[in-house]
């Protein structure tokens, strides 16, 4: 299988007045093309920390980090931003659409920075990954016009539509009440079962059930990698789910 994601011995320090922090002990892991991954851990686990190398946001101090293949510590800044922006969709928590734009401007972005993409072919993928992602019959609604869902699902969109190597979500659930949760978690494994590799990075225990693998993080170290033989599906849990005419 293909490598996607390789961590060795991945050490982070941060120096904070006359201490250093070890937020990141030495992590090692590889992730593999297709498999969807949850990155679990408490408060000061490392786990903001380890996000943002994975998300070429910031260095090790020590160690060594692949993405698809690339060696990314010795990589200058605007290099890494090229690699980000290639290889890595990112979806976050609070979607960070721009507000003022329409669901396809907010896709297109990532396309911009790229010179080979000219704005016709910009428009056109853009469309297309909104409509993968349910979202054909929103394409002109600004961020102010759609729900908390609608809003994740163009981030989603717009982290699909480089066709990175890698799906980042940080919290991609946590603005979300239960159902609307339940239906992105569904989408994220409809993206898993065509093959998207995805690292999915939460505090909420339940979600493990639903994910090929599951890293947890204790003290800036791994305290457990474990595969999952009997992944439960989102799709089903939301159809026993309340319909919301059904609430008192």
């Amino acid at each position: 299988m293909k490598k996607v994601i390789e961590l060795q011995n991945i050490r982070r320090n941060f120096q904070v007045g006359d201490e250093i922090v070890h937020a990141l002990r030495g992590i090692s892991f590889t992730i593999y093309e297709g498999e969807f991954v949850t990155i679990m851990g408490t408060s000061g686990s490392g786990k903001s920390t380890l996000l943002n190398t994975l998300g070429c946001l910031d260095t090790p101090t020590s160690g060594e980090y692949f993405l698809d293949g690339i060696s990314v510590r010795t990589m200058s800044k605007s290099a890494r931003a090229i690699l980000r922006n290639r290889k890595i969709g990112f979806v976050f928590q609070n979607y960070n659409l721009l507000p003022k734009t329409t669901a396809v401007e907010n896709v297109e972005l990532p396309l911009m920075y790229n010179p080979d993409i000219n704005s016709a072919e910009r428009k056109k993928r853009a469309i297309k990954a909104l409509q993968d992602v349910g979202l054909g019959n929103r394409l002109e609604h600004k961020s102010n016009q759609m729900s908390g869902g609608q809003m994740q699902r163009v981030a989603i969109a717009r982290a699909l539509v480089n066709n990175p190597a890698v799906i980042l979500a940080d919290e991609a659930t946590g603005n979300l009440d239960s159902r609307t949760s339940f239906e992105i978690l569904v989408l994220f494994q409809q993206l898993h079962a065509e093959g998207r590799t995805i690292i999915f990075v939460t505090h909420n225990p339940d979600l493990i059930q639903y994910s090929s693998r599951n890293i947890r993080l204790r003290d800036g170290k791994v305290i457990e990698d474990s595969i999952n033989k009997n992944i439960m599906s989102a799709a089903e849990a939301l159809a026993a789910m309340p319909k919301p005419e059904d609430d008192e």
